[in-house]
């Protein structure tokens, strides 16, 4: 790209070497943000609608539950949050989905036609919001009031990403358990950038993500990513608990850790488990245990950017309580390998990429009317155009 990197932030464009990678981004500002990116050479964003909608939920979740984790300080006295309810409503997760589009709309063109053919774009979007502007607008309490938006800035990084090929041995994850699972995990939260930090310091040698465990047993998720393995299935305990029922056509089951013991709701991690129901293949939302390790036939991560990752080996410290040197030459560890992605991995991939095409965010640079640019938004069932405010000037079409 001839700009490596893209920003949108208070209706500027920025496009310089000069915009910060994106760590260093969603370490400047507090707010709820989602990651994905483009697929098949430019055309389409991956499951953008999916995105858009846990995007607008983090951002509930944080006004009610966290609003510290949402809201720029307040200089003057930085522990004051007003109290808002925002509840699920649809005009919420309306307005939210307007504000990210219409902000997608002056980045994104400008983008794509800087971007080198073959590569990706990784496109975050992070909603974060103002204390200063909330405090100048006096009792807002809830959505149903429309100044509740107004506080509320859209921030687009876009970054060039040429996604890993799967099934290459040297393409798969070597991850190693290090730490605790995180808080507040159902929604997605800029400043996890920075809490996840001291964990670096615990990473062995070639490791690619680190898991995160309360118990040093049960494998929640990983940093960056969600968890999976492939088990064989021990009936007499999974008997009933299936989130499907086929039978007894496998002899293994796919396991993940639930929502409930705190792990992020990724949106790869749900296609998982509607692609395994689909495909009557058994799936328990249960955390992957490490006392069972040798039941494990497959294991693989999942997230936005790298979609769905074979595991070659998996490092887990022993004892668990070694960690508490916070040294990671004090830690000793047991290694479990796997060869490569296996065939039930490789059929979830399949279907998975085959999903992502029906349900592409088709962006397509059409007719020149009256000096604008027109994005296509094709669905699973239907086409909906929408008009970008993004001139001409700005993108040589």
């Amino acid at each position: 790209m001839k700009s490596t990197r893209f920003l949108y932030s208070n209706g500027v464009v920025s496009c310089s070497s000069d915009v910060p990678p994106v760590a260093t981004f969603l370490e400047s500002l507090p707010g709820a943000y989602t990651t994905t990116r483009t697929h098949e050479n430019g055309t389409t964003l991956l499951f953008w609608e999916r995105h858009l909608k846990r995007l607008s939920n983090s951002a509930r979740i944080l006004v009610n539950s966290s609003p510290h984790l949402i809201l720029k300080a307040n200089k003057k006295n930085p522990s004051f949050f007003p109290p808002l309810t925002i509840t699920s409503s649809l005009k919420w997760e309306t307005r939210i989905r307007s504000l990210v589009r219409n902000s997608l709309n002056h980045v994104l063109p400008i983008a794509l036609e800087e971007r080198s053919n073959g590569e990706e774009l990784a496109v975050t979007a992070l909603i974060s919001g103002d204390l200063e502007k909330l405090k100048a607008m006096g009792n807002v309490a809830n959505d149903d009031d429309d100044r509740v938006f107004q506080f509320l800035d859209v921030h687009l990084h876009i970054g060039s990403y040429v996604p890993p090929v799967f099934g290459i041995e040297e393409n798969g994850a070597h991850l190693a358990l290090v730490g605790r699972g995180r808080d507040i995990s159902d929604a997605k939260y800029s400043d996890w950038v920075r809490l996840r930090k001291p964990l670096e310091k615990l990473r062995p040698h070639s490791v690619t993500e680190l898991l995160l465990s309360n118990d040093g047993d049960r494998i929640l998720e990983g940093c960056i990513t969600n968890f999976f393995v492939i088990c064989q299935i021990d009936k007499s305990e999974a008997e009933g608990k299936y989130l499907n029922d086929y039978g007894n056509a496998y002899s293994v089951e796919v396991q993940t850790a639930p929502i409930s013991d705190g792990v992020l709701p990724g949106v790869i991690r749900q296609l998982v488990i509607e692609v395994c129901r689909i495909k009557g293949i058994p799936v328990r939302e249960v955390a992957p245990s490490w006392e069972r390790h040798q039941l494990w036939e497959e294991a693989f991560v999942t997230n936005s950017l790298r979609v769905l990752q074979h595991v070659e080996t998996i490092k887990v410290p022993h004892p668990w309580e070694s960690l508490e040197s916070k040294c990671l030459e004090g830690i000793s560890w047991i290694e479990k390998k796997f060869q490569g992605p296996g065939i039930m991995t490789k059929v979830i991939q399949k279907e998975i990429m085959e999903r992502a095409s029906m349900e592409g965010h088709w962006l397509k640079e059409s007719n020149k009317v009256q000096g604008t640019t027109f994005l296509v938004n094709k669905f699973t069932n239907h086409e909906s155009y929408y008009r970008t405010s993004t001139l001409l000037r700005a993108v040589n079409l």
